[in-house]
Formats: structure tokens, sequence, C-alpha cells
């Protein structure tokens, strides 16, 4: 049985949403890890973000940028694994949909090369939800999982595709060139719950615009969600489980239309918008807004999952929608406003 702490892991993107919370489970779990960022002068303020932990020497950063091989073959250098977590996600759609394809696919396949030449045992990549269900109609009532992928050839966005594109390269990667590197892909859902830098990030905006009251109602979508912590241990379980190698894994662990994220913030104390909007007129509004024409596919369709597989064979487990929205909910009205512009 491997001791974590003779076990350095690699995590690329370390100040993510999602990837710094990995960094956290793994040094609780006693691992060392290396965290690549864009650059060095972020780490003062990642390690605070860590603390009460003081991993020490345990945990160390290295600059490395997805758009360029520099940096990744020392990244990686003595690693056993990779959580290859780092990938862009806007707010709003890009200008030019390869601002994020590019990236995404590219750097896919750049951590996958020098993973292979660094001898790593596993690669663990955070695909997305948006790689399975994305294209499709909603109303069939067929349930998603592993077994299916987007179809890009209907109206999909450039963050879908980007992670359809770079997940589907990392799997053609392993079985080719790079054969003999276990590939494992996570597809998580919605991602609720803390940022441990403070940073906003786009998915946690479910319930920042009802905090913020930044909508006047809920348009009838559903969601499939995720908290970021159980999240973060279902990197560690697909890292390790001998299993899991060549396998997906969607990940989530309840599913909730916005109204009832609404409510339960409503029955909590929040001042929240809780009318529903009627479907005509958010598909009005679509016709001028690119982000909410990105929505109108589901509208009224319910968010039809399953995560059996990852609860089967890698014995995981996540907090329902309350529990997650909550916790989300604290965590953005604690947060400082952002200053204005002068």
């Amino acid at each position: 049985m491997e001791n974590p702490r003779d076990t350095l892991v690699v995590v690329t993107g370390a100040s993510g949403f999602i990837a710094l919370h990995c960094v956290r489970e793994l040094l609780e779990q006693g691992y060392r890890v290396r965290g690549t960022v864009r650059s060095l002068a972020s780490e003062a303020k990642l390690r605070r973000a860590l603390l009460p932990l003081e991993p020490g020497d345990r945990l160390s950063f290295v600059e490395a940028d997805l758009l360029s091989d520099a940096g990744w073959t020392e990244a990686l250098a003595g690693a056993k694994y990779v959580l290859h977590v780092a990938s862009p996600l806007p707010k709003a759609p890009p200008k030019d949909d390869d601002e994020l394809i590019r990236p995404a696919r590219e750097g896919a396949l750049r951590v996958l090369r020098a993973a292979r030449v660094a001898g790593v045992a596993r690669v663990v990549m955070t695909s997305s939800l948006a790689a399975i269900a994305s294209g499709h109609p909603h109303d069939s009532g067929h349930v998603f999982d592993e077994n299916d992928w987007s179809d890009l050839g209907r109206t999909t966005g450039a963050y879908e595709k980007s992670k359809t594109l770079s997940e589907q390269a990392a799997w053609d990667y392993v079985r080719g060139e790079g054969q003999g590197l276990e590939l494992v892909a996570i597809n998580p859902s919605f991602v609720l719950g803390p940022s441990l830098s403070g940073a906003d990030n786009a998915s946690n905006e479910i319930v920042g615009k009802l905090v913020r009251r930044e909508i006047p109602g809920v348009p009838q979508l559903a969601f499939g969600l995720v908290d970021v912590r159980d999240l973060a241990k279902a990197h560690l379980l697909a890292m390790t489980a001998p299993n899991a190698a060549g396998q997906r894994f969607l990940v989530c662990s309840d599913t909730a239309w916005m109204r009832e994220i609404a409510q339960t913030l409503k029955g909590n104390g929040y001042r929240v918008p809780t009318f529903e909007i009627p479907n005509l007129v958010t598909r009005f509004v679509a016709l001028f807004d690119p982000t909410v024409r990105l929505m109108v596919p589901r509208l009224g369709r319910p968010a039809l999952l399953s995560a059996e597989k990852a609860r089967r064979e890698l014995g995981w487990s996540g907090r329902g929608m309350k529990e997650m929205v909550l916790d989300t909910a604290k965590h953005i009205s604690e947060r400082p406003p952002a200053p204005t512009a002068s």
C-alpha cells in the first residue's frame, strides 16, 4: 500500500475553484502536492487560502501555462499522479469559440504528453457534464450517464465544445501515442460550494444571482448539482481506485429546479426572487442576450442524470441540494463586495 507522504501529486491550475479544493484534500490525506499556476506571484495568497493547514515543503508551486510548452516537463517531474483540473470557464460566452477550445484541448494534450515523458502512472482529468449532455433534447426521458457524449452538431456554446473536444482529444491520445498512460475523466454537473480563495466562479452564479437579486425571477431551469468538496473527494477516489483506469465518471449528488433553489434560500432568511419567469419571456430575452440563449434548449426540461457508476465503483457520495445551496449562499454573503469603479 502506497504511503501518501512518499507520493507526489501535481494539480494543474491550482488557483482555480475546483483545483484548490483538490489541493486541500490531497494535503489533508498526507500527499505531497505540486500546483501549477500561471504566475508564482499568487503563491502567498494560495497558501493563506489553505490555512489552518500548514503543509510546509509538502506543497510547492511552479509556473506553467496551457498554451505554452515551457515548464510542463519540470512541473511533472517525479509525480506519480496528475489531477488535470485547469481549463478556462468564463462567465459569458467569448466572441471567438477558440478562446476556450484552444487552451482546453491543447492544454490537455500538453499535460498528457508531459505526463507520459515523466512516467506518471495516472492522470485524472476534470471534464464536465457539458461533454455528456449538451446538444441533446432533454424532453425524451433519457437519463444521461457516462456512455453519452454531447452532440456538437446541434446548438452548443463554446464552453460545451471546449470540454467535449478536449476530453475526446485526451482519450484519443491515450489510445494512440500515449498508450500505457492511465486516464480517468471526472464529469461533474454544476458545481456549488465555498471558494477557498474567495474568488468568483461561474457555476456558483446559480446561487449568486439570486442572493444579489440580479434577476427579477427564476427561469424554468433544472440543474444537476455537486458540491466542490465532494468533487475533490471524487478526484482522489478516481486517482487511486484500481478499476477506475480508462473510465469516465459522471459526478452529481442531487438535482433541483431553480425555483426550488430560490425557495430553499427564501426559507432560510435570504431575500431572493421566487417568481418563475414564463418560458416565452426567457426566449424573448434570449434574442438579445447570448448567455440566456444557451439556456433555451433546457427550458422546462428536467435534469435526468445518473451518478450510479461513481457510487458503485468509486464508493463516492455527496451532499444534498439544501446543504450545498446554503453553504454557497453563506460564502457569497460573507465575501466583501467587489470595489466599484471610480
